[in-house]
Formats: C-alpha cells, sequence, structure tokens
C-alpha cells in the first residue's frame, strides 16, 4: 500500500511533516531549493525520530510511503536496549551506522544552563569528526537508487539525524540558511514528544525534564555555526565529504538521485 498525501502547497512546512501518533520528528526532505536551481526530491528522502518505537498505526503509515531502506543512526547501547525497527517482516534494508559511541544522557556534569548555541554546535562538529564513518556509509547507502525511498533517524531525529541532514543538504546545494531553519524545525517536535512522555509515560518524564534544557533546543544559530566551520575548514560540504573518504562517484550518485533539475 501506498499513501498518496494530500496536495498542498510546497512552499510550506506543512508539507514536509507526516503526521504520526507517537513519532513528532518525521519530515520530507522535498522541496528544497538549491544554488543551481535544482531541487530535492519530494517523497524520497525522510529524516526521523525514534521510528523502532512507533505504534502499530504509525509502522502502517512509515511502509506506506514505499519504504525500501531505514539507516539508523542510534548507538550499539541505544539498539540493545530499546531495539530497533522491525524489518524482519519487510523487504526493507536495515543499516545500522551510529554516529556517536554513547549519549549525552549520562554527562552529569553539565551547567544546566548552558548557552544550547555555543554546546550544540561542538558536540555537532564532534560528531562530524567522531562520526565520519557513518556519514560517510550513510551517503554510500544513499548513492543506490535501489535505496528509496529511505528514511535516517536517531533517537530525537534532532542531532544526529540533523547533522546528517545537513551533510546531505549541504552536499546536494541547498543553502546555509534553508539547512539550518529545517534543523529549528525540529524544536517544535520536542515541545510535542515531552507533552507526549507526560500523558502516556510520566514515570519516564523526569528523564526528559531533568537533563539541560541545551539537550532539547534546535537553535538554527547552532546549525549554522556548524556550516561556517565546515567552509573554514574544508571549503564546502563537498570538500568535508571528500575528507572523510566518500568518492566523487558517490557523491554524483548521490546528487541524481535525491535532485530533481532546474524546470
Amino acid at each position: 500500500m501506498t499513501i498518496e498525501l494530500e496536495p498542498r502547497d510546497r512552499s510550506g512546512d506543512d508539507a514536509r511533516h507526516v503526521t504520526m501518533e507517537r513519532l513528532f520528528n518525521v519530515r520530507d526532505l522535498g522541496g528544497y531549493r538549491t544554488v543551481d536551481g535544482s531541487t530535492t526530491r519530494w517523497r524520497t528522502l525522510y529524516r526521523a525520530d525514534g521510528i523502532h518505537h512507533g505504534s502499530d498505526a504509525d509502522v502502517e503509515r512509515l511502509l506506506g510511503l514505499g519504504l525500501r531502506t531505514v539507516l539508523d543512526l542510534r548507538t550499539h547501547g541505544e539498539l540493545e536496549e530499546r531495539g530497533r525497527f522491525a524489518t524482519e517482516h519487510t523487504t526493507l534494508a536495515y543499516h545500522h551506522l551510529p554516529v556517536l559511541r554513547e549519549t549525552w544522557d549520562g554527562w552529569v556534569d553539565v551547567d544546566p544552563d548552558v548557552d544550547a548555541v555555543p554546546f550544540l554546535a561542538q558536540r555537532y562538529e564532534e560528531m562530524l569528526d567522531d562520526g565520519a564513518a557513518a556519514l560517510a556509509g550513510a551517503l554510500d547507502v544513499l548513492a543506490d537508487d535501489q535505496a528509496y525511498p529511505a528514511v535516517f533517524h536517531c533517537a530525537a531525529g534532532k542531532d544526529r539525524t540533523g547533522v546528517l541532514a545537513a551533510v546531505i543538504l549541504g552536499l546536494l546545494g541547498v543553502d546555509d540558511d534553508t539547512i539550518a531553519t529545517d534543523y529549528g524545525l525540529s524544536k517544535a517536535a520536542m515541545g510535542s514528544l515531552i507533552e507526549f512522555v507526560r500523558a502516556n509515560r510520566p514515570e519516564s518524564l523526569d528523564a526528559m525534564t531533568d537533563q539541560p534544557a541545551a539537550f532539547l533546543d534546535a537553535p538554527p544559530k547552532a546549525m549554522q555555526r556548524v556550516l561556517e566551520v565546515v567552509t573554514t575548514r574544508f571549503g564546502s560540504m563537498a570538500g568535508y565529504v571528500e575528507a572523510i573518504g566518500v568518492s566523487g562517484d558517490v557523491v554524483v550518485a548521490v546528487r541524481r538521485n535525491l535532485l530533481d533539475p532546474p524546470a
């Protein structure tokens, strides 16, 4: 079953949000204009929060998108503790590509009032270095035209997912302001997630509310800083992916798979 999304003005952010019951940050990465006038392809690549804990209706909705590939960016520990999206009875390909060795929730010494912008920007810069193999692996998967439609996710769909989204969109030629704005859309999802936990899993609420507010923020300026660092260190996102070992053929294939040419 393939679900046809209702036609609407594709210039609005509402067009890219996929409504779910227990998932709050599932978004289509289509419709973004690039610097050469191309457009990222709709209904091809999705970013998401933890699809492993979606409801039965959420699973049906995801499969209805026609997905062929799942890229899971969570740690080995998260995978062991919380499980993965069940692909055993589907034709979906599953790839585990951990961007972090461990999650941030063990950071007991972080100032609860830490400024989200420099804090998150530094964490994301570290992901570009420490998670280079996972990010390169994701691009290798996305070079295969048979991998689509595809979804990549972490736990909240904000940080690790946000970094990979920035790498992909930057490689496609989407401008930095648009990439930072896309990242910032996760802010509303974090509020929805907390409300869901408050209503359905109140026993887990302290684990979320006791962490520094920066962990749940998504300020576009944080991603903007990261993209500036990429430009300073590597010249461009293409320069970054080349530095982490992604071949030119992979870059060409990813662009071919995810871009519609100028009208």
